[in-house]
């Protein structure tokens, strides 16, 4: 992970995070900024201006001695969740907004840009520091919305425009699947040692597992067919009820994206639809179907302490993978006071944990403690499934 110990650091860490941003919006079309189909996907317009936000509200308005906001208004159409620094544009009626234009947006990160970096020469107080750090690791979240949300809106164009033909895709080598025996004991989990973490991956604690197996590798496409060939969406029994529910009422019958042409499987990529191969690892699939397909395999789906127990014993990066585990607090963990304690605590009901990174995920951003959830019909993130079995003591 990039350190960020000193201003000057700090400074070109700060200048790369903000670049990324603006370089994956740079294929995009003006038309595609303000697209939001869904409730869960924003305009990409949308991130590029609350992330800027963020500097702008919780840093520059407090240490840097002067600053005058660019617009007042901005606090109303970008703050995300932010009960504490007032009312908000509903997460609904972000596609609606024409304005601020795009071009406004570009020139409101320019301004504030501008005034970070006189704050970034100047000698910085270590509150001030730790949110610049944090404002940094917020804009790599969003840079993985983007990348999310904008293969939604491209992939729910009837056109099925891609996103960029020049960028290839990631190799998908995948090893061959074996299961690594894990011990019964206690292991310890959570952040430790010197860098940034959230507060979410706090306090490290102890925890006793029974004996368990997971698997080395992730499910590919093949392993998927072969479950929906089965009749995998078919078979009750293989779902957990809310997840049957969700399959009856939205009619699913495969991974999301992916669409039959005269008896093959095609699916939108970024650069546009080609047919589902069967080596390449699986992605974008729901908590339900993973479950499901765990089940159908006779397996389980791996807690989150056993996927970290064991996490040093095989690749993972590739895929968000769902896990058992519900988003709890660890013991001992503490909100705080202020906006930042509304940033993971609030959250901590009705989803589920997902570890690793994906294909989508910014250099540096990525940690074997890193807690990402979601609620459990969400699939549009590179989501993946590594199988996991009781073994008996």
């Amino acid at each position: 992970m990039l350190e960020v110990s000193t201003p000057s650091a700090l400074a070109r860490h700060y200048l790369q995070v903000r670049k990324w941003t603006e370089t994956i919006c740079r294929p995009l079309q003006k038309e595609d900024y303000v697209v939001q189909p869904v409730e869960d996907v924003s305009p990409p317009k949308w991130h590029l201006g609350h992330t800027t936000w963020f500097f702008e509200t919780l840093i520059l308005k407090k240490f840097l001695p002067g600053y005058t906001e660019y617009d007042a208004m901005f606090n109303y159409v970008f703050n995300s969740y932010y009960e504490s620094l007032g009312t908000r544009v509903i997460r609904t009626d972000r596609g609606n907004l024409s304005r601020p234009t795009v071009e406004e947006i570009y020139k409101y990160r320019s301004y504030v840009d501008s005034a970070m970096e006189q704050l970034l020469s100047r000698s910085l107080s270590a509150e001030a520091e730790t949110l610049i750090t944090l404002g940094c690791q917020h804009e790599q979240q969003h840079q993985e919305l983007l990348w999310t949300d904008i293969k939604y809106i491209l992939g729910h164009n009837p056109l099925f425009p891609p996103y960029n033909l020049e960028e290839p895709p990631a190799p998908q080598t995948v090893v061959k699947q074996k299961f690594i025996n894990m011990e019964e004991g206690v292991y310890e989990i959570g952040f430790e040692g010197e860098g940034f973490c959230y507060d979410n991956e706090l306090n490290r604690h102890k925890v006793y597992l029974q004996p368990y197996a997971i698997a080395n590798s992730l499910a590919t496409n093949g392993d998927y067919l072969a479950f929906m060939e089965a009749g995998g969406y078919k078979e009750f029994s293989y779902w957990h009820a809310e997840g049957w529910d969700w399959v009856k009422r939205t009619q699913v019958n495969c991974p999301l994206y992916w669409h039959q042409e005269n008896g093959q499987w095609m699916h939108y990529t970024l650069q546009g639809v080609v047919p589902v191969v069967p080596g390449d690892i699986l992605t974008h699939i729901s908590f339900y179907e993973a479950a499901a397909f765990a089940a159908w395999k006779g397996m389980r789906l791996p807690t989150e302490f056993e996927w970290e127990a064991a996490s040093h014993l095989f690749g993972w990066g590739r895929r968000w993978e769902w896990t058992e585990s519900a988003y709890l607090p660890y013991p001992g963990f503490e909100r705080v006071a202020g906006p930042v304690g509304e940033y993971n605590g609030k959250f901590m009901v009705n989803q589920k944990v997902l570890r690793g990174a994906s294909d989508f995920t910014p250099e540096g951003h990525s940690r074997h403690t890193y807690r990402n959830f979601f609620h459990p019909h969400l699939r549009w993130q590179l989501t993946g499934i590594r199988l996991a079995k009781t073994l008996k003591p």
